[in-house]
């Protein structure tokens, strides 16, 4: 008998009826159960017998390394419940209880802090969000000795139009969870573009046409409208009052840092602000520099300590010169030229147009070229929608650092860690100012999974990789394309698309990694001792690996100072750095993550690899000495500032580790301040997207061809796009200054 299929008008009637029947998620159950005492204490044996094998002179070290993750996404953001929709090939809901139990079996961290996108929280996911945290910490055992240590934080997700208004995403970590001790309400950067456009309901049409076409899954897309629908009707809180004095229910906006400080300065407890995806281009207007946030209005030097300089959107550590964009003496824009090792992407956007002129020699396509570089400049991070009918590979590698290590996509130098420790502001000529970061990394999971980088596998869940599940799909979602016209086309000449369509949204599939960790030197497991590793800045970060890294000055005014310090020394410094490479991972779930689990919800969360370290580590090839000299007068350029390797030390092939000491004799004589900070790196290794866009070169290097990693069905799902590339340590940097 044949099955009868219901009727439009029915499926439409029912689709209306059921887009008032989606529910918000809740923040889910926490399953696992307290890592025993004697498994934990294991890892801090293993790292003091690696440092006795390393360094048999050296003292014990008091202080041991805890790996963490403080940055983490849950379905409670609006762009993270997106990507688990059905027609996106998502596996959907991840509430933080996800994440408490993956930190603690499938990572095995030993600190977390989840940080949702604040722009999309309504009150009741805030609400529950601070109880997950708080469960998750009362399952951790003694609380001077916990087996996890959970954070509350949010993420403030800050986007501008323009170099001149763009100051990025920040992270905000606070120390305590208690209910009076917290903010009411996470603070937001949420305007009326972009990020608002994350929880403006579409029209009805729109709403019912997605669970019309996929009706077995409609549920969710109707449980995604009643996110959006709850998270819009929260009503924005009042302007200039202070944050204690607004009620709970409203939705507190800070469009600039200064804002922000300003309200958690109102607060008054301790709390962290983070720069995370500094370089990563995918939203960063070309020409974005990050000296506009050195000025006294837009830093706070007690609050914003701390710098991700790798994350799951790639790298953020190198400084180049070659730029996006540049602006001539009338503040006009103009296309920079390719140099050897960049391909400015205004460049290509002619290359492309001259390719489709009848006589590219012409006059006629030389003037449609200079169109094409004009129109590519003016539309800022949409530029690639100008040119019609270009495809991700027709852009080849344009826009992209080529000897960097796993890059942001389209990166921004401007914004890169070594630029901003070298600038200076110089508004007060009698007080420059300077940033004293300290390197961290973490994950920037958004399936609330902290600590992904453990191993490199199932890149569509362990990544932010994401797409279509078929062609019918990717024509919906990313609609554009067509011919390839022979003209160039203004941006706002360009058919409307979706808000993230006018971002490079398939290219950066091509650019996600597992993420990074970070590593705090603890006088102890529990918070305050973290707390205090995260104040003085006695941290590091990995690109996923747990490599075990210090690096001190020897001579300091008393005695032995570690990374992260800011001193005055009158004599040639001296610094010693020892590197551990990280456990090889065996394959599997070690029996302690199955016993505090269970088969079924191991499974779901860890999907069948878990860190499960054995005897052998990966040997330390080489460690690298960055110094940087910020400058000493306005203008001073830059580039000569950052010495890059100042110095390389080779190391011994074995799997023992790593020790070099050196000094710089030219320390006092420079008169001048000077930031020290290693790398220490590992042999290769498989990554995913380790090669990024995996372009073919041709005899003089150029870039021929490019094979994306996509994130949607164009790329099997079982391809993990992996290419060996070699994780690594960067310290937090040493600062110091000759005395006087």
């Amino acid at each position: 008998m044949p099955v009868r299929r219901p009727s439009l008008v029915l499926l439409a009637l029912l689709s209306l009826a059921a887009c008032r029947g989606g529910e918000l998620e809740d923040g889910g159950t926490i399953v696992g159960k307290t890592v025993p005492a004697a498994d934990v204490a294991a890892r801090a044996t293993t790292q003091r017998e690696a440092v006795t094998r390393l360094d048999p002179g050296a003292h014990p070290a008091p202080k041991e390394i805890l790996f963490g993750d403080l940055h983490v996404h849950t379905t409670f953001s609006v762009d993270a419940f997106m990507r688990t929709l059905p027609f996106m090939q998502g596996e959907g809901a991840h509430p933080p209880a996800d994440a408490c139990d993956f930190a603690r079996y499938c990572s095995a961290l030993d600190f977390w802090s989840i940080t949702d996108h604040a722009e999309g929280l309504t009150t009741e996911h805030w609400k529950q969000t601070k109880d997950a945290v708080r469960q998750c910490n009362a399952l951790a055992g003694d609380p001077k000795n916990p087996d996890l240590v959970t954070f509350l934080g949010w993420e403030w997700t800050q986007v501008g139009t323009t170099p001149d208004n763009h100051y990025g995403h920040k992270n905000v970590i606070l120390r305590e969870t208690a209910e009076d001790k917290v903010p009411k309400r996470a603070i937001s950067a949420r305007d009326d573009q972009l990020l608002g456009a994350m929880v403006k309901l579409p029209p009805l049409w729109q709403r019912l046409s997605v669970p019309l076409r996929d009706w077995s899954n409609r549920q969710r897309y109707f449980d995604f409208g009643a996110l959006q629908e709850a998270a819009g009707a929260v009503p924005v809180c009042a302007a200039d009052v202070n944050t204690r004095e607004l009620p709970e229910h409203c939705h507190e906006i800070a469009l600039e840092p200064r804002v922000l400080f300003e309200k958690l300065g109102q607060w008054g407890g301790e709390a962290l602000v983070i720069p995370h995806g500094t370089t990563w281009g995918l939203y960063t207007p070309p020409g974005t520099r990050f000296d506009k946030q050195l000025t006294r209005a837009q830093n706070d030097p007690a609050r914003q300590t701390l710098f991700e300089i790798f994350s799951g959107h790639g790298n953020s550590e190198e400084y180049r010169e070659w730029e996006a964009v540049r602006t001539d003496a009338n503040g006009a824009l103009v296309c920079p030229e390719p140099t050897d090792d960049y391909l400015p992407c205004c460049r290509r956007a002619g290359e492309l147009i001259r390719a489709r002129c009848d006589d590219p020699s012409s006059s006629e396509c030389d003037a449609r070229v200079t169109r094409a570089q004009q129109l590519y400049l003016e539309a800022g991070v949409a530029g690639h929608n100008t040119v019609p009918g270009a495809t991700t590979e027709d852009w080849l590698d344009c826009g992209q650092c080529r000897d960097c290590f796993l890059p942001a996509m389209n990166y921004r130098p401007g914004n890169a860690a070594q630029y901003t420790l070298a600038i200076t502001n110089f508004d007060d000529p009698a007080k420059p100012a300077r940033f004293r970061f300290g390197f961290f990394a973490s994950s920037d999971n958004h399936s609330a999974r902290p600590g992904t980088g453990y191993k490199e596998y199932k890149r569509r869940m362990m990544t932010e990789a994401i797409g279509a599940k078929d062609e019918s799909w990717r024509a919906r979602i990313m609609p554009g394309g067509g011919p390839k016209a022979p003209n160039p086309v203004p941006i706002d000449e360009v058919p409307p698309l979706p808000a993230f369509a006018y971002l490079e949204f398939e290219r950066q599939a091509s650019f996600f990694m597992t993420g990074g960790l970070v590593a705090a030197h603890a006088a102890g497991r529990d918070r305050d001792a973290i707390w205090g590793a995260f104040n003085r800045r006695e941290v590091y970060g990995t690109s996923g690996d747990r490599i075990l890294l210090w690096f001190d000055l020897l001579n300091g005014p008393d005695g032995t100072l570690p990374m992260g310090m800011d001193s005055h020394l009158g004599a040639a410094p001296r610094f010693r750095v020892r590197a551990v490479g990280a456990q090889v991972q065996q394959p599997g779930c070690p029996e302690q993550s199955l016993r505090g689990l269970g088969a079924e919800r191991l499974e779901l969360l860890c999907r069948g690899e878990c860190f499960n370290p054995g005897d052998q580590r990966r040997v330390i090839t080489h460690i690298d000495v960055i110094r940087i000299r910020p400058q000493v007068r306005p203008g001073e350029p830059v580039r000569p500032l950052i010495e890059d390797p100042w110095r390389r030390f080779e190391c011994e092939k074995n799997q023992l580790g790593c020790v070099v000491e050196f000094e710089d004799p030219d320390f006092v004589a420079s008169g001048r301040e000077n930031v020290y900070y290693v790398r220490a790196v590992q042999e290769p290794t498989p990554v995913v997207n380790g090669n990024a866009l995996r372009c073919e070169y041709d005899d003089q290097g150029n870039c021929t061809r490019v094979r994306p990693c996509y994130g949607d069905y164009r790329t099997p799902l079982d391809d993990d796009c992996l290419a060996p590339a070699a994780e690594r340590a960067w310290s937090s940097p040493i600062y110091l200054r000759p005395s006087t």
